[in-house]
């Protein structure tokens, strides 16, 4: 097979499909299925309008441009690197963010909910002056939240420099230095001690068992921030366990734990969780308040 073979995008997303599915790639990364992550990489890689594939379906391509398409289709076909990593970009809704090995491709269940800034949990969000996000990754829910909250200081953790690193690019990207700190630490261990108004954290939650059955993908990932120990609960348990000195009387902690609602019941269940409706349905995502966390 030459450059010559190919002539135009229709060519190349026809081949990457094709060579997609014959890899048995996962797609759980933004994609959902072979065509939309070759169209993406395919009008990524010719620097075209992702929102446009029909008007350029037909166009020739130089054999260099083949050939750069041609390499990124290897690369994502034999290497099962995520596409996110190949065009360090990503995105949570609306919002775009620069990501690479270092962090976990952004998705969140959270994400759907801070446009509607947690309500009714969180009353009047102008009032929210503090924010915590524990286990930022690359910063992207901690800036989502600064923009949501237009009068709170967001502070980003992570124990990963390698992460922090990406994150303050995302924060100097959206210009929000000042307003989302990233401060390196494990857990609460370095967090200023103040009251936050809420804590949200999306943490390693995998349980044992499912990170044996992790695709090829998810292993390209920085792997402390997918495993959760032995349940998934490991970090969870510590996060519950510290909320509650760090939150104001009428605060609010919320917590991703994706697939692991068994393990979390069987964990956090006698405090009363409520669990918050998602694109994932009502048992991905758990909020305690204040009053619960202190009774515990």
């Amino acid at each position: 097979m030459t450059t010559t073979t190919f002539s135009t995008p229709r060519d190349l997303l026809r081949y990457a499909v094709t060579r997609f599915n014959a890899a048995k790639l996962f797609f759980g990364h933004g994609s959902a299925e072979a065509f939309d992550e070759a169209a993406y990489l395919v009008l990524h890689t010719l620097k075209l309008p992702l929102d446009r594939l029909d008007p350029f379906l037909d166009a020739k391509l130089l054999p260099e441009e083949v050939l750069q398409v041609l390499q990124v289709i290897e690369r994502r076909a034999t290497e099962r690197v995520p596409a996110a990593y190949i065009t360090n970009q990503a995105w949570l809704g609306s919002y775009e963010f620069y990501v690479d090995e270092r962090v976990l491709v952004p998705r969140s269940f959270i994400a759907e909910l801070i446009p509607e800034r947690f309500s009714p949990w969180v009353s009047d969000s102008d009032a929210v002056e503090n924010v915590l996000e524990l286990c930022t990754g690359s910063g992207c829910l901690a800036i989502m939240m600064a923009d949501a909250f237009p009068n709170a200081v967001v502070d980003a953790i992570d124990i990963s420099k390698d992460a922090l690193a990406v994150a303050e690019r995302n924060i100097r990207e959206y210009k929000l230095e000042g307003r989302v700190n990233p401060i390196e630490s494990d857990l609460y261990q370095n967090v200023p001690f103040k009251k936050y108004d809420l804590i949200v954290t999306n943490p390693p939650y995998v349980n044992a068992s499912s990170m044996a059955k992790l695709p090829p993908e998810y292993l390209r990932e920085p792997q402390i921030a997918l495993h959760g120990g032995e349940d998934g609960m490991d970090l969870v348990r510590k996060i519950v366990a510290g909320a509650a000195e760090r939150l104001t009387p009428e605060g609010v902690l919320v917590v991703e734990i994706g697939n692991e609602v068994e393990f979390a019941e069987a964990a956090f269940g006698h405090l009363g969780l409520t669990w918050l409706t998602t694109s994932a349905g009502d048992e991905a995502v758990f909020l305690l308040t204040a009053e619960q966390l202190q009774a515990q």
